[in-house]
């Protein structure tokens, strides 16, 4: 899958993502900052993964081109080591509903907030 339209929603907190099959998401910045496929939030191996909350107030404040394959977000609380490849993000909206709903039990479990401390 190829995106055809990349279009950053800054008062909504959305990236909207149209691919060349005709699917179009919209990922919420939260979404995409909790989901990053960086080291520092996924780890390095399985059991590794470092959970992330408090990030409902999170921005994108730059999408930069990678290649012909990725994008790098650059989130305002410092985060930008994320590769977002277009199979991930295809992905992750396809997924959205059950990474989230599974995001949401992970964050309950482990007594966290989507809200900033």
């Amino acid at each position: 899958m190829t995106p055809t339209d990349i279009i950053l929603h800054q008062q909504s907190r959305l990236l909207e993502i149209a691919f060349d099959d005709g699917a179009r998401f919209k990922l919420p910045f939260e979404y995409l900052r909790v989901c990053s496929p960086s080291a520092e939030v996924r780890g390095h191996g399985v059991g590794q993964e470092k959970l992330q909350y408090g990030k409902s107030a999170v921005l994108i404040t730059g999408v930069e081109p990678v290649g012909s394959y990725a994008i790098k977000l650059i989130f305002d609380d410092g985060h930008d080591s994320g590769l977002y490849n277009w199979d991930y993000l295809y992905e992750l909206g396809k997924n959205q509903d059950g990474v989230w709903y599974d995001y949401l039990q992970r964050l309950a479990a482990a007594g966290k907030s989507r809200d900033p401390e």
